[in-house]
């Protein structure tokens, strides 16, 4: 059984697979931030019902050294042996590009872009020195295409896409294995966690400033319906993903029944012409 750390617990993707790996019987450190206030509800029921295998650790991933301190807390009782991480936390986006402040912009990175990037710089230490170890990012479909009024939160995910590409081959070599959950669409809380533009400039735009009420009315549409996608799914990629053999997992899993056909295509042409780059620069 492994020692899992997640972070984004309080909810959604974080908290089903805290539950679901629990239940499988590994030992998972939930991270969140405000366990002990805002969130202090969903750390006492993620305790109490992770049947010991679970253990709350407050933890900021916008903050160096929150980060650094969750770490050690972590390593210490594990003796450094952290064997996955699921890097989980981020934050949606949606409105037209001009309507965002570079502020606003700049926020959307530090949490989807700045806090894997931390948290992992944080861990692989000791997943270097043993040698091992699995980590996991959670992009997005729109983290391979990008969509008109979701410029700035593709832009979140493309950018991790590229670190979690060039970081996997970095980490080969010393048995650690990188890879991006792709989920689509589904009835979570962040939509309502969301980041969205509000600049009065974005009126200008008529139809367009109006994409993402419109996306969202067609997704309540979905979430109401018989096919509405299980956020379950995601937790069970997850999973999966842990139990496969350590070098032999995919770079990309895409979970999306729905709509995950044209990502499945840009990954598989992408993988390719890479290589091809790769091979060009004579470092395949």
């Amino acid at each position: 059984m492994a020692n899992v750390v997640i972070t984004g617990t309080s909810s959604g993707f974080g908290r089903l697979t805290v539950d679901t790996l629990a239940k499988a019987g590994h030992t998972v450190f939930a991270a969140m931030r405000g366990s002990a206030g805002r969130n202090a509800k969903a750390a006492q029921e993620l305790s109490a019902a992770g049947a010991g295998k679970v253990r709350v650790v407050e933890m900021d991933v916008t903050s160096d050294a929150a980060v650094e301190q969750a770490i050690e807390t972590i390593a210490r009782q594990t003796e450094g042996a952290i064997d996955v991480l699921f890097n989980n936390a981020g934050r949606f986006s949606a409105g037209v590009q001009e309507a965002f402040t570079i502020e606003e912009l700049k926020s959307l990175f530090e949490i989807n872009v700045f806090g894997p990037f931390r948290v992992t710089r944080a861990v692989l230490p000791h997943m270097r020195k043993r040698r091992g170890g699995l980590i996991i990012n959670t992009s997005s479909i729109v983290g391979r295409i990008s969509l008109p009024c979701l410029g700035t939160y593709c832009a979140s995910k493309f950018a991790l896409e590229a670190l979690a590409d060039a970081q996997r081959d970095e980490l080969k070599s010393l048995g650690i294995d990188v890879v991006l959950i792709e989920p689509g669409a589904f009835p979570t809380e962040v939509g309502n966690k969301g980041l969205y533009a509000s600049d009065p400039r974005a009126q200008e735009y008529g139809e367009v400033a109006a994409i993402p009420q419109k996306m969202g009315e067609g997704l309540a549409q979905l979430f109401a319906s018989p096919k509405a996608p299980n956020p379950q799914d995601v937790a069970d990629a997850v999973k999966r993903l842990i139990d496969m053999p350590a070098g032999r997992r995919p770079a990309r899993m895409v979970v999306d029944k729905l709509t995950g056909d044209p990502v499945r295509a840009v990954n598989e042409v992408y993988e390719k012409q890479r290589l091809a780059l790769m091979t060009a620069f004579g470092i395949a």
